[in-house]
């Protein structure tokens, strides 16, 4: 097996499978194991899943991974899964990288258990509306992943605002995220797949973010659809809360935005 292993990073792969280590080292299901196991313990393979292998080159050993950006896409074929990389990862890759999440962070159809590889936690976000999601496709050394456009991402970190760490550090993010985003991909993005009430309250951080420019549109569109007034913080009461007329939101708490 250790042949096997050295051919595929002599051919750029860092992935394999359990059925096509068997397959090509033409050895048992318990003998794989065994090996694996001291490959292991050498710290040349690590296995985010049951059944997937992960080639770790010798620069990476003190880590006990290569970037998930090697291995991701591989995965999640594994996985059967459709996926691209959001949130906080995302928004680290088009650079509004002011606070990067201590995870690697993707989004999924599928709710899927958290993987460690070496000393990264990969996690994993459901989403109904995945498919509808505009994805770029960006390089990596191992060939490519999919990452949530700038305007998708911002839409996203407003839906899951624990995973990016509170309205004050979203609108950090969006700040640095704003010089990526282009009000018409931002709009369609509104109209595809995002939920009215995420669009609300991402124009508004927007807005807080210094991103005016970008704003004007999706702000007629709302007015448009004539949305129910919603808390900005669904988590507290907005009982005498200031309104926004702009955005439909009742301003039920202060955001304290991260320096």
């Amino acid at each position: 097996m250790p042949h096997f292993v050295d051919r595929l990073q002599e051919s750029g792969r860092y992935t394999f499978t359990r059925k096509e280590a068997v397959t090509e080292c033409g050895i048992s299901d318990t003998a794989l194991r065994q090996a694996a196991l001291r490959l292991q313990k050498q710290n040349r393979l690590v296995a985010p899943r049951r059944g997937f292998f992960v080639i770790v080159p010798l620069e990476y050993r003190p880590a006990g991974a290569p970037p998930p950006a090697w291995y991701i896409d591989a995965l999640m074929r594994f996985h059967g899964r459709p996926y691209y990389v959001g949130l906080l990862s995302a928004a680290a890759l088009h650079g509004a990288a002011h606070q990067q999440a201590q995870e690697f962070q993707v989004i999924t159809d599928r709710v899927l258990r958290p993987a460690i590889a070496g000393r990264t936690q990969l996690r994993f976000f459901y989403k109904r509306r995945q498919a509808q999601t505009a994805t770029v496709a960006l390089k990596v050394e191992t060939g490519t992943m999919l990452v949530s456009s700038p305007e998708a991402t911002a839409f996203d970190l407003v839906r899951y605002p624990l995973a990016a760490g509170g309205f004050g550090n979203i609108v950090s993010v969006l700040a640095e995220l704003a010089e990526k985003i282009d009000p018409e991909r931002l709009l369609k993005a509104a109209e595809t797949e995002a939920e009215l009430a995420a669009v609300q309250r991402c124009g508004l951080l927007l807005e807080l973010a210094g991103a005016g420019d970008k704003i004007d549109q999706l702000a007629s569109w709302i007015a448009d659809q004539k949305p129910r007034t919603i808390p900005l913080r669904a988590d507290r009461d907005a009982k005498g809360a200031p309104k926004s007329q702009r955005w439909r939101l009742l301003l039920n708490g202060n955001i304290e935005v991260e320096e």
